[in-house]
C-alpha cells in the first residue's frame, strides 16, 4: 500500500510542472479509491477463505462423528443408552426328579418301564421301555424292539433281546446280584449290554447306541422281570 502510494506522489511530482493542480488532485483521488477498492477485495477474500476452511473442517468432523457412531443418525443426536440391569441369578432351586420320573446324569429323561401284556415268544418280560414294541416275525430266541418313528434297517437304535446257552464276553463288566439272580452290564461292540442268567439259558439284552436311558437299576428291574423258556399264554 506504501509503495502504491509513493508512485503515485512520485508521479504527481514530476507531472505537477505540466498540469494543473486540479488534475493532480484527481490523480491523487483516483488513485486513493483504487487502493480502497483492492483493501476491500484483500478484505472479502481473506473472509470467504477462512468461511471455505470452517466450512470443510465442520463437514470433515460431522462425517467422521457420523461414521465413528454406527448408532446415529446423519444431522441427528444419539439417544443415550440404557446399561442393562446384571442378571441376577436365580434363588429357586432345581425340581428334583419323583417316582419312576427320574433323569440321568446327562439330562436325558430315563426310560420307563410299564407292564408288558403282550409275550414275546420264548422270551417273555413283564415290564417293557414304555412306546417300544417287537417287530415282526418274532423270533424263538431273538426279540427285536422299536419305536414307531424307526427305520427298519437302524438295528443300532433298537432294543435287542436274545437267548443263549453261553454267556457273552462284555468290555467293562461290573456284575451285581440281586433278587437271586447275578446281573453282568458292560458294553459289546459299543453298545450297552445286560444279561443275566435264568436256569440253563442266558438272556442278553443290547441297548441302543450312545444310550444313556438306561441306568443300573432301571436296566436291572428289565431284565429281572424276564424269562426264558415257554411262552406265556395269551
Amino acid at each position: 500500500m506504501d509503495d502504491v502510494k509513493r508512485l503515485l506522489e512520485g508521479f504527481a511530482d514530476r507531472a505537477a510542472d505540466g498540469l494543473p493542480d486540479v488534475d493532480i488532485e484527481a490523480d491523487v483521488t483516483r488513485g486513493r479509491r483504487a487502493l480502497r477498492r483492492i483493501k476491500r477485495r484483500r478484505r472479502a477474500t481473506g473472509v470467504l477463505c477462512v468461511a471455505a476452511v470452517s466450512a470443510l473442517t465442520l463437514a470433515v468432523g460431522n462425517q467422521v462423528k457420523w461414521w465413528g457412531n454406527t448408532a446415529e443418525v446423519a444431522g441427528g443426536a444419539s439417544e443415550p443408552k440404557t446399561a442393562a440391569a446384571p442378571a441376577t441369578p436365580s434363588t429357586a432351586s432345581p425340581a428334583k426328579p419323583k417316582g419312576s420320573e427320574t433323569m440321568s446324569m446327562f439330562g436325558a429323561s430315563v426310560a420307563e418301564l410299564v407292564a408288558n401284556k403282550q409275550p414275546w415268544n420264548t422270551i417273555d418280560c413283564g415290564l417293557a421301555p414304555k412306546g417300544w414294541s417287537p417287530e415282526s416275525p418274532i423270533a424263538a430266541d431273538r426279540v427285536v424292539l422299536s419305536q414307531p418313528q424307526m427305520r427298519t434297517a437302524d438295528t443300532a437304535a433298537k432294543i435287542v433281546l436274545q437267548s443263549a446257552p453261553q454267556a457273552r464276553a462284555l468290555s467293562g463288566v461290573h456284575v451285581t446280584a440281586s433278587s437271586g439272580k447275578t446281573f453282568h452290564v458292560g458294553t459289546l461292540d459299543g453298545r450297552l449290554t445286560g444279561q443275566v442268567q435264568l436256569a440253563n439259558q442266558w438272556l442278553l439284552v443290547e441297548f441302543p447306541t450312545g444310550t444313556v436311558e438306561w441306568p443300573d437299576d432301571v436296566l436291572r428291574r428289565f431284565l429281572d422281570s424276564c424269562s426264558v423258556g415257554q411262552p406265556r399264554q395269551k
